[in-house]
C-alpha cells in the first residue's frame, strides 16, 4: 500500500523510534502527525521533516486530551489512516524493590495509553471503512526477563490487546498490527538502564533505531499483522515459548543481564 498522503498519527514522537518513523513516513509522501508531551522537542525535530506534517501536544494518560487531539487532527485533515501507538517507557527494578506505583504508572502509559488512543481513533476509521492501527510492543511482550516485571506485563498486555482487536475487526477494512523489537539504542535506556550495564551486557543484540523505524514503515506499507526483530532474538523467543521448562536455565543466563 502506498503511504502517499496517508495521515499517520504518532504517539511518543518527540524522540527515538517515533521521531525517526515520522521522518521516514514524510519521505514516503505520508503526512505524519507528531504527538508527545514535549512540544519543544517535536518543534526541533519537525525542522528536519519534509512535506506536510503537524505537531500536537498530547499526554496519552489524559483521556480528554487524547480525544480532543484526535478530533482536531481529523477535523484538520479530514481523515485518519494510520495510528502508531509508540509512546512508552521502561524502568528495570527488582520486584521486591518496586512500589505499586511503579506498576500502575507504567501500565497507564504503555498499555492504557495504547487503549485510549485506539478508542479515540477507531470510530473515524470505522466510519471510513479503512485504517491501520500499529502498536509498538516488544519481544518483552512474549518473554519475561528479570527486573522488568512491570515493563514485561505492560507489553504482554499490548500484545494480547493487539491480537484480540485484530480478530474483532477482521473483515472491517481495519488492520491491527504489532511490532515487537528487542533492545534498541534509543533514549529509552536513559531511564530504564541509567548506568548502561544492560546495554553493555546485551550489546550483541542491540539494534540501531533506524532498523526498527524501517520495520514499522514496512508493516504499514505491506499491512503485516506482526513483526518481531531482530531475527535471532525472535527465533529464540519462539523456542523459549515452545520449550519453557527446558530453556529456563539458558534464558536466565542470557537474559538476566540488568
Amino acid at each position: 500500500m502506498s503511504l502517499k498522503d496517508r495521515v499517520v498519527l504518532i504517539t511518543g514522537a518527540s524522540s527515538g523510534i517515533g521521531a525517526l518513523t515520522a521522518k521516514l513516513l514524510a519521505d514516503k509522501g505520508a503526512i505524519p502527525v507528531l504527538t508527545a508531551r514535549s512540544v519543544g522537542k517535536m518543534e526541533e525535530l519537525a525542522r528536519g521533516i519534509r512535506g506536510t506534517h503537524a505537531i500536537y501536544p498530547m499526554d496519552v494518560t489524559d483521556t480528554a486530551q487524547v480525544e480532543e487531539t484526535v478530533a482536531r487532527v481529523h477535523e484538520r485533515f479530514g481523515r485518519l489512516d494510520i495510528l502508531l501507538n509508540n509512546a512508552g517507557y521502561g524502568e528495570f527494578v527488582p520486584f521486591g524493590e518496586a512500589p505499586i506505583e511503579h506498576f500502575r504508572d507504567m501500565m497507564d502509559v504503555n498499555y492504557l495509553g495504547t487503549v485510549r488512543c485506539t478508542k479515540a481513533v477507531l470510530p473515524y476509521m470505522q466510519k471510513a471503512g479503512q485504517g491501520h492501527i500499529v502498536n509498538v510492543a516488544s519481544l518483552a511482550g512474549k518473554i519475561g526477563t528479570a527486573k522488568s516485571t512491570a515493563y514485561t506485563a505492560t507489553k504482554h498486555a499490548v500484545v494480547g490487546f493487539t491480537e484480540s482487536l485484530r480478530l474483532e475487526l477482521s473483515g472491517t477494512g481495519i488492520l491491527v498490527s504489532s511490532v515487537n523489537p528487542g533492545p534498541i539504542d534509543t533514549p529509552f535506556f536513559d531511564r530504564a538502564d541509567p548506568d548502561g550495564s544492560y546495554l553493555r551486557n546485551v550489546g550483541w543484540m542491540v539494534m540501531p533505531p533506524e532498523k526498527v523505524a524501517k520495520a514499522i514503515v514496512k508493516v504499514m506499507e505491506h499491512r503485516l499483522p506482526e513483526k518481531d526483530l531482530p531475527r535471532i532474538a525472535a527465533a529464540g523467543v519462539r523456542i523459549r515459548r515452545l520449550f519453557p521448562r527446558w530453556t529456563d536455565a539458558i534464558a536466565a543466563k542470557l537474559l538476566n543481564k540488568k
